[in-house]
């Protein structure tokens, strides 16, 4: 495994690691991706057996234009209308699988549907048009645990199981992508991400139905309870820390004390981080893995969470928040 500065070379040599059935660690705008030919069907179930992924959790297929995906899927009126606006970005689209697909079926899960991405990061593009196959790219750590926002994380996760990590630097937005179901004319919201429901809503003047957590079958990444967990317990809404834990603030800790005594913001620097010190939920959302996985240390009993407001990509933050709790 090597861990690769991206250079035109660097680009060449990872399309073609993704053409042999390798598995490369990508940089995109939401988290790093464990990157691998989505047709070919030993290719895909390294990546399942990789992760220590459930094999009831489909891959999210990245494409390189809004022509691949529809050579790929099914798109009706208002899902082309919603690609038009957010293509390429932090967007995955649900759609019903062409008949005679070559996707492999470990990669939808045996589903009808496939889950595609048109990503915005030029480097993921340039790998995917350079591999010249639609390439399924699930986030590159071990399933359930915290999702890798740097190649540090990639590496210190998966290790030797990648054959090649190409370090393009941390992600911009550090949270996985909004997941809409588009088998239907109405859209179907099955993940939060950066892009809110909100702005989709305005976008297509239509409603979009928030569906995550009210389907008892996986059709989506990003459905299972248990997931982007830290190796110790979290504890959500702290209004103060507890004897043993790290804290991971948001906003100002003036008032943030310690049960036994004393002030939070007195806590050694390797005890607490804070998502956003001006309470800015994008800059928390940024942050979010990383801070986890800063804290995610033994010698803590857990980490205290400060509140976090549930709006815009607050949900997004509360969510993955809150399924790294149930763990």
């Amino acid at each position: 495994m090597s861990i690769v500065a991206v250079t035109p070379q660097s680009i060449k040599k990872a399309s073609e690691a993704i053409q042999q059935g390798k598995l490369v660690a990508i940089p995109t705008e939401t988290v790093y991706g464990l990157a691998c030919n989505a047709l070919d069907e030993n290719a895909v179930a390294r990546v399942f057996e990789a992760k220590g992924r459930p094999a009831i959790n489909p891959l999210i297929v990245h494409v390189s234009s809004v022509a691949h995906a529809q050579s790929l899927g099914y798109f009706n009126e208002t899902a082309n209308e919603l690609i038009k606006h957010f293509w390429p970005g932090p967007l995955t689209v649900i759609v019903p699988k062409h008949e005679g697909s070559k996707l492999p079926d470990m990669c939808t899960a045996g589903l009808p549907t496939v889950a595609i991405r048109f990503p915005e990061n030029e480097v993921a593009r340039k790998i995917i048009q350079g591999a010249g196959v639609p390439v399924a790219a699930p986030s590159a750590n071990k399933s359930g645990s915290i999702s890798p926002t740097s190649p540090r994380h990639v590496y210190d996760s998966l290790g030797s199981a990648v054959d090649m990590i190409l370090a393009g630097g941390s992600c911009k937005q550090g949270l996985e992508s909004t997941v809409i179901d588009m088998t239907s004319d109405t859209p179907v919201i099955l993940r939060y991400g950066v892009l809110t429901k909100q702005v989709i809503e305005e976008a297509l003047e239509v409603e979009v139905v928030d569906g995550v957590n009210q389907q008892s079958t996986v059709t989506s990444p990003g459905q299972l309870l248990k997931h982007y967990a830290p190796t110790i317990p979290i504890r959500l809404n702290a209004v103060d820390v507890e004897e043993g834990e790290a804290l991971l603030a948001f906003g100002g800790i003036k008032f943030m004390g310690i049960k036994s005594g004393g002030a939070a913001a007195e806590l050694p620097e390797d005890q607490i981080r804070n998502l956003s010190e001006t309470a800015d939920l994008n800059e928390a959302a940024r942050n979010l893995f990383s801070h986890m996985r800063d804290l995610d240390n033994p010698k803590f009993k857990g980490i205290a969470v400060m509140n976090i407001p549930s709006e815009g990509v607050g949900v997004a933050i509360n969510d993955r928040l809150a399924r790294a709790a149930a763990a």
